[in-house]
């Protein structure tokens, strides 16, 4: 069974999936657990230092926003887009080529809040434009494609310098400034970061729950059925790639406001691949399960390297460790990390039914 197959049967509106199993959804708003999320991600600030303000819960915020995109595509829609980073990169790209930057001599000199939404545009339009092409595909056609575009897209930015300046790429990118605050200060962008991760976080549920979502939905479990009944299946597919280009535009445009520059090496094969495998250890049933892959994802990314050193191994290799974890997680749970919580959570209340039929007995 394929992986763009294995989704359309995994993958199933939050709360209904979870009323189906028995399940409380992370999503829903009675839950304790996201409450507690939601406050220590409130307080983070008071509690971190700055490198695990930013490099750790800013990055994982940054690329759980990216594999957010992939996730709503896969698990909504069952199309697996390896582009997504790609889409990313390319916002990120126009920041720099609108915006300001060191290199005068390509960067236009807009001022940032012109620069963001003429990128996110751009994005959003190159994304829908692949998604296009995408769509006239099905299963490993439709991978192979959004891979050729994210490859090309790599290659092309590492041979032209007119506009993407080659190999050494564009850096000392200008980030906001105004009501007399660095919003690339720590605290300030963690902020920023936080609200358009928590923005496209509950945008992704909303859209699930709305009636362009389930009918995509319907197109990812029957598209014959559903263009029976009269919806344009390609259309509802292209659409769903324009939403998700915008959801990882906003993931570039913040990914480049981090580092403060970027160039071919960010948007590389490998790390297209790193997204998928950040959206599949967290769980493409949930719009939570991104985030969670990320966090993981960037845990063992920083202290790998570390560990494998005081193993006295080569710290090259810590890509090793990402690859058994993900390896561990997938042959456990085919939903990943979410997967894994909910069978706890069933077996818990299984447990507990028995032990109240049994005390009933009794």
């Amino acid at each position: 069974m394929s992986l763009t197959q294995e989704v359309r049967f995994q993958a199933k509106p939050p709360a209904t999936a979870a009323r189906r199993s028995g399940v409380i959804a992370w999503t829903e708003f009675d839950n304790p657990a996201a409450w507690v999320v939601a406050v220590l991600l409130l307080i983070m600030p008071l509690i971190a230092n700055g490198f695990f303000l930013i490099e750790i819960f800013g990055t994982t915020l940054i690329l759980g926003t990216i594999s957010l995109s992939l996730m709503f595509l896969a698990g909504y829609g069952g199309m697996v887009s390896l582009m997504q980073l790609t889409i990313a990169g390319f916002a990120g790209y126009m920041v720099a080529v609108f915006g300001v930057s060191g290199s005068a001599n390509i960067s236009l000199g807009w001022p940032w809040w012109l620069a963001t939404p003429m990128a996110l545009a751009l994005a959003t339009a190159f994304g829908t434009l692949g998604g296009a092409l995408a769509v006239r595909t099905e299963g490993i056609y439709t991978i192979m494609i959004t891979l050729a575009i994210g490859a090309a897209f790599y290659y092309f930015t590492n041979q032209n310098w007119a506009i993407f300046n080659g190999h050494t790429g564009i850096n000392t990118i200008a980030t906001p400034h105004f009501w007399a605050v660095d919003w690339r200060s720590d605290i300030p962008f963690y902020y920023v970061i936080l609200a358009t991760a928590a923005l496209c976080y509950f945008a992704v549920l909303y859209v699930s729950r709305a009636p362009f979502g389930l009918a995509l939905q319907g197109v990812r479990d029957n598209p014959r059925r559903m263009a029976a009944l009269g919806f344009n299946v390609n259309a509802h597919r292209v659409s769903a790639y324009a939403l998700a280009s915008f959801v990882a535009g906003l993931g570039g445009v913040l990914q480049v406001w981090n580092y403060r520059q970027i160039s071919p090496g960010s948007i590389a094969v490998e790390r297209c691949i790193d997204i998928l495998i950040i959206a599949v250890v967290g769980g493409i049933s949930r719009p939570v399960g991104p985030f969670i892959g990320a966090f993981i994802f960037v845990i063992l990314r920083t202290f790998a390297l570390d560990f494998l050193v005081k193993l006295g191994l080569d710290g090259n290799r810590f890509r090793l460790l990402i690859g058994i974890g993900f390896l561990v997680i997938v042959f456990w749970s085919s939903d990943g990390v979410i997967g894994l919580w909910e069978r706890w959570r069933r077996n818990v209340a299984a447990a507990e039914g028995r032990s109240r039929g049994d005390r009933g007995h009794g």
